[in-house]
């Protein structure tokens, strides 16, 4: 959750200077969404600053909850933070279009679009810079210990005995 958190932190402040450039207004759909999701009075016009950040930080710490755990078994770096940046957008998406707050993405303008791909990129990656770290007190994962023993996926190789977590790399 930690790991989520400072996701969503990092997020929500590249969104501001994003919004400072660009002069791109708040969106309102997370906090539409949070809404729809808990049966809130929906309010037709203000921007509701408390529920859109009560819906980035939720959602950024339960998915980094996600993150964390893939980090613990030994998904690092930044080809599971890229992984994970597919999560977070279809988590959002998934939302969005079961409550009716949003639409498809291949339906949004592309600048819309670019602007959510890069702003949820900086959740991911932070995320599982975090999350990575934090895993690595812990020492290797069990995928990685496996990789150690043969690199890929090695049907032939048994998994490691349980608990062990440190091994030599070859």
């Amino acid at each position: 959750m930690i790991a989520g958190a400072a996701g969503a932190v990092a997020m929500t402040l590249a969104e501001k200077v994003e919004q400072r450039l660009t002069g791109r207004p708040d969106s309102r759909v997370p906090a539409r969404v949070l809404e729809r999701l808990t049966g809130l009075p929906e309010m037709p016009a203000g921007q509701p600053v408390p529920l859109n950040l009560a819906m980035h930080l939720g959602q950024g710490c339960l998915l980094g909850v996600l993150r964390g755990m893939m980090a613990t078994a030994g998904l690092r770096g930044p080809w599971s933070s890229a992984m994970f940046w597919v999560v977070r957008l279809t988590n959002d998406q998934t939302l969005e279009n079961a409550t009716g707050v949003g639409a498809p993405p291949w339906t949004w303008p592309r600048r819309e679009l670019v602007v959510d791909l890069l702003h949820k990129g900086v959740y991911a990656f932070t995320t599982g810079v975090v999350a990575d770290r934090l895993a690595e007190r812990h020492g290797l994962g069990p995928g990685q210990v496996h990789a150690n023993i043969a690199p890929g996926r090695a049907a032939d190789v048994a998994p490691p005995p349980r608990g062990r977590r440190t091994l030599a790399r070859r």
